[in-house]
Parts: structure tokens; C-alpha cells; sequence
């Protein structure tokens, strides 16, 4: 067993609760590997934001759970190197699907955990979240749980439409399971194809998909029926079209690839929603920058001539979200 406090892990339960009250998102980002880290820790050491480290059950698979441990423990002495005193860094499950393996997070030195029980049926659904909420809570592990579907692919989880979380049933859910925070579906969705071309229409202008907006009326129901409690959005990647621009123009292919529009995140920051999770994006940052330096240099084969225009592209997308989207610069200084 092994104490994420050990690691210099913080949960989420006091930034959550500063960002619900300060009408800022607290920004999740997933990573898979060591530059990513890099960027996610330099980006949040130089703006002062707390951040959360994401890693689904895909990424702890591919990184390697005892690999992970000592990257989370060097992550935060590295931000201490780049002189964040006191830095609030959270190690998260993104979509954990069993409890064992949620339970095998919190052993590990996992911070916070997210069980997502949202395609089973809704009593089950309840069962196993708390489950998951009475072992982890035992370690003074936060929970995340979600209720309702997001369209769309991300690792393991995909779906082929979405379904509005019930603002009806939000209260009894919490209850009755004890979860820390909720993740619910308004209309984001996973990956850089979040909505067929069919649902969107087209800017006269560019030509561009412009994705249909979020349920604000059913973010705003849920919050009726849960004052004050922490909410989470997934699939919220922007998709900058700069990235999949420079992907297409050095050999990539990622035609109606469409995100959720930066003014509609920046809205949803100022409500409950203390939590967004970004993952495309940063995908998009990373193989932009590494294919451009390829097709310019072809005869380059040293990773760290394109890996380290990957990270320096990386953080510059961290810090943006950071200061323009989210709102969390300088909050844990």
C-alpha cells in the first residue's frame, strides 16, 4: 500500500471546493508519456494553477503502474525545481471500469479515482460506485462518478451517442453513493471527432464545422439539485484547427475533426463545472509538432529533435487553457 500523500499528492477535495466558489475549472490533463508530463507540470509550475494528472486505464497499462508511481513522486519535485513551492498535484483514474481496478489505483498511490458505472443500469450503477467510494475513502482517496453517456471514442470507452445526464436523478445518486464529484454528459463528447458533420452546420465563411452548443439548461437543472457540489465535464477538447491544419499539411488526414468552442468552456468554468478534461488536444499539439519536424527533416532520427518541439508545443496549449479557457492561473501559489 502506498500513501499517495508519500508522493506529494494532494486529493481533490479542497481545490474542488476553492474552484467552485471561485468560479474557475481546476484543468485535467491526460498523459501517456514523459514529455507530456513535462509540459503538463512546466505549463501548471510557471502559471501557478493546480492541476490534475490524468491517466486512463489504456495509459496506466502502457506506462507501466510502477513507472507511474515515481513519475507522480517526480513530478512534484520537479515542480519544485521550477520554484512552485507548494504545488497541488493531483494523480486521477480517468474512466476506471472495474472496482478492482480502482481499488488497485488507490494501492498504488493514486490520489483520486473515477469509477465510471454510466452504461450499466442505473441501481448498478449506485452498487458499484459505492463500492469503489467505501475503499477509497478509507485512504482519504477521492471518487469521481459519472451519470450519463458521452458519444464518442476515447481508449477504451466508446459510445455511439450520447445521453443527457437527468438532472432528476442527480441528487439521490450522490447520496446515496457518497462521491466526491460527478462527471455528466451536456453534450461534450470524446476524441477529435466529437460530432458527425449531420449535427453541425458550416461557417459561410471557412467552410469549418461548427459543432451544435452545449445543454446549459440541463448544467444549470443539475446544479439546482446540487447546490455547491463539484461537476465534471469530459470530451472537452477544442480541437484547435491550427493542429489538424499543420497535421494535413504534412502528410496527416483528420478531415471534420470538430471540438467543443473555447467560449463555451470558458462559460461553463464560471458554474459548477470545476473540473475539464482535456485530452485531444494535447494529442493534436504533440503529433502537429513531430510531423512537421519529420517532413522538414526527413533524414532526422534522434526523438528528442522531435520530441522536444512536441513538448515546447504541448505546454504553449497547457498554459493557454490555463490562463484563457479555465481561469486557474495563480491559484496555488
Amino acid at each position: 500500500m502506498i500513501s499517495y500523500k508519500e508522493l506529494g499528492l494532494v486529493n481533490t477535495r479542497e481545490m474542488f471546493a476553492k474552484a467552485v466558489k471561485g468560479g474557475y475549472a481546476i484543468p485535467a490533463f491526460n498523459f501517456n508519456n514523459m514529455e507530456q508530463l513535462q509540459a503538463i507540470i512546466q505549463a501548471s509550475a510557471e502559471t501557478k494553477s493546480p492541476v490534475i494528472l490524468q491517466v486512463s486505464k489504456g495509459a496506466r497499462n502502457y506506462a507501466n503502474q510502477t513507472l507511474l508511481r515515481y513519475m507522480a513522486e517526480g513530478a512534484v519535485a520537479y515542480a519544485k525545481e521550477l520554484g512552485w513551492k507548494r504545488p497541488q498535484i493531483v494523480l486521477h483514474l480517468d474512466h476506471g471500469d472495474t472496482y478492482e481496478t480502482c481499488k488497485s489505483c488507490v494501492d498504488m498511490g493514486f490520489s483520486s479515482v473515477m469509477i465510471d458505472g454510466s452504461a450499466l443500469p442505473y441501481a448498478e450503477n449506485v452498487a458499484l460506485t459505492k463500492k469503489v467510494v467505501r475503499y477509497a475513502h478509507k485512504y482519504d482517496v477521492t471518487v469521481e462518478a459519472e451519470l450519463g453517456v458521452l458519444a464518442g471514442v476515447e481508449d477504451e470507452v466508446s459510445a455511439e451517442e450520447s445521453h443527457y445526464t437527468r438532472p432528476e436523478e442527480v441528487f439521490d445518486f450522490v447520496k446515496k453513493t457518497g462521491c466526491d464529484s460527478l462527471a455528466i454528459s451536456i453534450g461534450t463528447s470524446h476524441g477529435a471527432y466529437k460530432f458527425r458533420p449531420e449535427q453541425c452546420t458550416r461557417d459561410p465563411k471557412t467552410g469549418k464545422l461548427v459543432p451544435p452548443p452545449l445543454a446549459f439548461n440541463v448544467l444549470k437543472a443539475i446544479e439546482k439539485n446540487l447546490p455547491g457540489f463539484p461537476i465534471v465535464l469530459h470530451g472537452s477538447s477544442s480541437v484547435p484547427q491550427e493542429y489538424v491544419d499543420m497535421i494535413d499539411k504534412y502528410g496527416g488526414k483528420m478531415p471534420n475533426a470538430v471540438g467543443i468552442p473555447e467560449e463555451q468552456l470558458r462559460k461553463a468554468a464560471k458554474s459548477a463545472v470545476c473540473k475539464i478534461n482535456i485530452d485531444s488536444d494535447s494529442r493534436l499539439a504533440m503529433t502537429a509538432a513531430v510531423r512537421k519536424v519529420l517532413a522538414e527533416k526527413p533524414g532526422e532520427f534522434d526523438p528528442r529533435k522531435y520530441l522536444g518541439p512536441a513538448r515546447d508545443e504541448m505546454k504553449k496549449l497547457y498554459a493557454e487553457k490555463i490562463v484563457n479557457v479555465l481561469g486557474s492561473a495563480n491559484k496555488a501559489r
